[in-house]
This record gives C-alpha cells, structure tokens and sequence, in this order.
C-alpha cells in the first residue's frame, strides 16, 4: 500500500473532514490538519496527547478535542462535514 501522511509525534487517531475535504486528525502534540492529498496543512498544538476530535456546534464550525486530561474546544472559520 501507499503511505497517505506521516505522524511525527505519536500516531494518528481519530479524524474529521470538513466541507473542503481537509482532515483534521488527533495526533501526540495535538490536531493536525491535512489536504485531501495528506498535506500537512497545519497544526493546534496542546500540552497533552489527543486521542479524538469531533466537529459541533450550530454550525459544526467548532472542534472538540479530547486529550489525555482535558477536552478542549476551538472555534474555527471552516465546517465540519456532517457525512460522518
């Protein structure tokens, strides 16, 4: 098989799309945000490893995060796909 995207820091988890087809994926120092190609677009770094993230809100545009302790939430300019 082919490799889609590399994880440095721990492992890929759990993942969303959002209505760009982007995938946002847990990972060991937080979210990492990847091109339908698995890009690394970007990360949101955290001081704990994240095991899932979900996309919520009225308007899905907002990304709960849930860590090793803690669970966060990130308002975002893009929507979450509601096909998951």
């Amino acid at each position: 098989g082919e490799i889609f995207a590399e994880c440095t820091v721990g492992g890929f988890d759990g993942f969303r799309v959002d209505t760009e087809g982007r995938i946002w994926t847990s990972a060991g120092d937080g979210v990492h945000c990847l091109d339908p190609d698995g890009t690394l677009i970007g990360k949101v770094l955290v001081p704990e490893p994240v095991a899932n993230v979900v996309f919520g809100g009225p308007k899905r545009n907002r990304l709960f995060v849930c860590a090793t302790a803690s669970l966060y939430s990130i308002m975002l300019p893009i929507n979450g796909d509601n096909t998951f």
